[in-house]
């Protein structure tokens, strides 16, 4: 039975988070039979499942695209342990209650249903499911029914998670979405957290709980030092801060107020290290390079310098990135 197999696959993952050759080889399983399962592979080869799909503010990933995020091997395990870990968490503090939980932005796998449904029982957990891809939403279905997991999911809706205003928002103890990429480009889960956590409950948690995008300033290496020294400049954006001024009757910003670092120095900086830090639960954080999230970007730092300030401004209309300015 797949759904055995799948949760057999899901414990192994949970019980070896720090050896990274267990996790792949298992990701790399349950990927085969999800694909196996789906057809994605055969059905995704048309221009119409390349393309990202663009929501009311950022693009949403293609169908392949989506897929291929199960493969992000830290990324999956570290989202699935904190999955788990906050609804036993959540049955702690609400004993004898379903765990309701609104995933937006499923893709084809709805790896977080269906990675985290076998270890629990329906009567112990409901999910809701959005996502913007209608190709997506049917395979997602369509695997969570041949894993006969459907007494775990309550409603599929097809929208964009952006806009999307949820029925019952405050029955919620779990809001999930993955939707975001290194920088916090493109991807909309700025402008998603923006929209559904004044819906959602006070209490309501959420997976990633927090991205905080950093610059840091690095200085030329000493003799006999074998990494170069940084220190941090300034915390560009800070996303539950940023979006926690939204009471539910602000519209979306054009972008965030900019952030300006000084780079004259005595010591002469020599690059700029922008980071992307994912906070996922409790002290599970996505750290640099773990993960196609968090792949730092560095820039030189030319002498002299034609200006001694560098800003930064999170845009969120009309696209979606972290943009710069001299």
């Amino acid at each position: 039975m797949l759904r055995n197999t799948i949760k057999e696959l899901s414990t192994t993952i949970l019980n070896n988070q720090s050896d990274f050759d267990t996790i792949k080889n298992t990701v790399d399983e349950i990927h085969k039979h999800y694909l196996e399962t789906t057809n994605i592979g055969e059905l995704g080869e048309g221009m119409q499942h390349m393309a990202a799909v663009p929501t009311a503010s950022g693009m949403a990933l293609s169908l392949n695209h989506a897929a291929a995020c199960l493969l992000d091997y830290r990324r999956t395990a570290k989202l699935l342990d904190g999955m788990v870990t906050l609804i036993r968490e959540k049955q702690q503090q609400h004993p004898n209650e379903i765990i309701n939980i609104f995933y937006a932005g499923c893709g084809p796998y709805a790896p977080f249903v269906t990675l985290v449904a076998p270890l629990f029982k329906a009567s112990e957990v409901q999910f809701s499911v959005l996502e913007i891809n209608a190709a997506s939403i049917k395979s997602a279905e369509k695997l969570i029914n041949a894993l006969e997991l459907t007494d775990y999911v309550k409603e599929y809706y097809t929208a964009d998670a952006v806009t999307f205003q949820i029925p019952d928002a405050k029955k919620y103890q779990i809001l999930f979405s993955e939707t975001l990429d290194a920088l916090l480009y493109r991807e909309s889960y700025v402008p998603i957290l923006w929209n559904m956590l004044p819906q959602v409950s006070e209490n309501c948690a959420v997976i990633p709980n927090n991205v905080i995008v950093t610059a840091s300033l690095t200085y030329p290496e000493q003799e006999g030092e074998a990494t170069k020294k940084e220190k941090q400049a300034a915390e560009i954006l800070n996303v539950r801060e940023a979006v926690k001024i939204n009471d539910g009757s602000k519209s979306l910003p054009e972008s965030f107020a900019p952030i300006t670092i000084n780079l004259e120095s005595d010591d002469k900086y020599y690059s700029m290290i922008v980071d992307t830090k994912v906070h996922i639960h409790n002290d599970i954080w996505l750290h640099r390079n773990e993960s196609s999230l968090s792949i730092p970007f560095e820039m030189e730092i030319a002498h002299p310098l034609d200006a001694p300030n560098v800003t930064f401004f999170y845009e969120l209309k009309p696209s979606v990135e972290l943009k710069l300015q001299n």
